[in-house]
């Protein structure tokens, strides 16, 4: 079996979600590349730091951009390989912005509610009474939904965990 057939295999295995397997996929194919083709299994640490700085360095990615590229890389070996990665050492870390989060006034969420309509407004209105992310919201069912009792209940949501939230009593 090939070495990418094996990584999405053992994904799956593991229950990741899709996402996370396409994204392992790429950051894997992308660390194999930077190495012009050669296979993970003649590699070690001292070429996963050497990737990893060219990311932060070369690439300026984000913070969580670089350590998304080294649980991809560690799963790799850990789980696919079976292999000990070895010491990585120090590396150059891309760094985190210092920012505050952004969060709307209710006043500023009501305008931007003014401008959407039908299932769109349906969705929005689901997210930001319910605190639901994007992708629960769009695969949400009716059965999810108790009227009776104001609540939804999530189905394989965030780490394919069930949860239930409230249902504000005006949707």
């Amino acid at each position: 079996m090939k070495l990418m057939e094996r990584v999405k295999a053992a994904l799956r295995v593991k229950r990741y979600s899709l996402r996370t397997e396409k994204t392992y996929c790429y950051w894997i194919r992308f660390f194999i590349r930077f190495h012009r083709m050669r296979h993970p299994a003649t590699m070690a640490g001292n070429e996963v730091r050497q990737f990893l700085e060219y990311l932060a360095i070369e690439r300026r990615v984000a913070a969580a951009t670089q350590n998304q590229a080294l649980n991809a890389i560690v799963f790799l070996y850990r789980h696919v390989l079976d292999q000990p990665l070895g010491e990585i050492g120090n590396f150059s870390r891309a760094k985190r912005p210092q920012r505050l989060p952004v969060v709307l006034s209710h006043q500023e969420v009501m305008g931007v509610f003014e401008h959407l309509s039908g299932s769109m407004l349906l969705i929005a209105s689901l997210m930001y009474g319910s605190g639901l992310r994007v992708s629960e919201t769009c695969r949400l069912r009716v059965k999810d939904i108790d009227f009776a009792r104001h609540v939804i209940t999530v189905r394989a949501g965030k780490g394919n965990k069930d949860r239930t939230t409230l249902l504000p009593p005006l949707l």
